[in-house]
């Protein structure tokens, strides 16, 4: 977890390592590795910074996950209903259209105000701070499955699905990654202090719950309340968002030849609201809808199209409806 002020230090500090954001959003199929090449294994290098156990991500991930388990004895309808809800708000609207479609690639545009709470609430999805997430994601799209991916199935299924969180670098590195990463939304100090107030959001969250919860049945609709709609809900949410790191790329189909081993993989698609269509974006990373067929249903893409009609969305990215070329 990283402070408000940590994240000022990092705006003002110079970095030894410069950033062409275009090199995360570059079409993967128009990268020339020959494709045998690419299978070799991936040594980690001399000069790659040692990782330790990130014992707070660890303890985050099995506090959730041991909440999760009381699930059947504060089992209600209610809760049920909520935890939908607040997967598809959480996940769909936080991660999906938030940190990953407009910060991570500038698939549209919109005002300050609506990016400020769509980080807000991807934050809420218990994934990470919104510039952690944002840093991550953009340097898997320029290393995917190659040597410095953060989470390759190539380094086992596992370690790409849920073990890769568990490991952190020395605090210079990961201040360094940051910096080289995400320094669009290191100059916003609004994002900065969303960003600081990760962990804080989540027990506000949790005491928003259990009051609504007791508001609605009593105490014992407030523990359902918080059981399911906090700590199912982020099991579920995490597991859907790391289903696009480790099975969107080993399992499905491809639309197109691309320079890593990205699927398209329906049952991903339908947990992560479009998501999982990844093959498709890994191709075009900056295109907003990531399903390319008439049977490739895209929620995400769709609640953009709403936000377009509605005003609080433009210069959607959508090169094959334009007839626009990327790169």
């Amino acid at each position: 977890m990283t402070s408000l002020s940590a994240y000022g230090k990092l705006l003002d500090a110079p970095s030894t390592q410069t950033l062409e954001l275009p090199a995360a959003t570059l079409p993967a199929a128009r990268k020339g590795q020959p494709r045998r090449d690419r299978k070799a294994p991936r040594p980690r290098r001399p000069e790659e910074p040692v990782r330790s156990v990130n014992w707070p991500v660890v303890g985050w991930l099995v506090l959730i996950h041991t909440g999760a388990l009381a699930a059947p004895w504060f089992f209600s309808w209610e809760a049920v209903v909520l935890t939908l809800a607040l997967h598809w708000l959480t996940g769909g609207i936080g991660i999906c259209l938030g940190f990953h479609r407009l910060l991570t690639h500038s698939s549209f545009q919109t005002y300050r105000p609506v990016k400020w709470l769509l980080s807000l609430i991807g934050g809420l999805a218990g994934e990470g701070s919104v510039i952690d997430w944002v840093s991550n994601h953009r340097k898997h799209h320029a290393f995917s499955d190659q040597e410095g991916d953060p989470h390759s199935p190539r380094d086992g299924a596992w370690w790409s699905h849920i073990f890769w969180l568990a490991y952190m670098v020395q605090n210079k590195a990961h201040e360094e990654h940051v910096r080289r990463w995400s320094p669009d939304l290191l100059k916003d100090p609004v994002i900065r202090w969303i960003s600081s107030m990760f962990l804080p959001s989540q027990f506000v969250a949790c005491g928003v719950l259990g009051l609504a919860g007791y508001a609605w049945g009593g105490p014992a609709m407030a523990a359902s309340f918080v059981v399911w709609g906090m700590f199912v809900r982020l099991v579920f949410v995490l597991h859907s968002t790391w289903f696009v790191n480790s099975a969107s790329h080993m399992w499905g189909y491809k639309n197109y030849e691309t320079t890593d081993d990205s699927r398209n993989n329906w049952w991903v698609a339908l947990i992560t609201y479009g998501e999982g269509w990844h093959n498709n974006h890994h191709a075009y990373p900056r295109m907003a809808p990531h399903g390319h067929k008439w049977w490739e249903v895209d929620l995400t893409f769709l609640t953009i199209r709403l936000l377009e009609c509605c005003g609080l969305a433009w210069d959607v990215v959508d090169y094959k409806r334009r007839g626009e070329k990327e790169g």
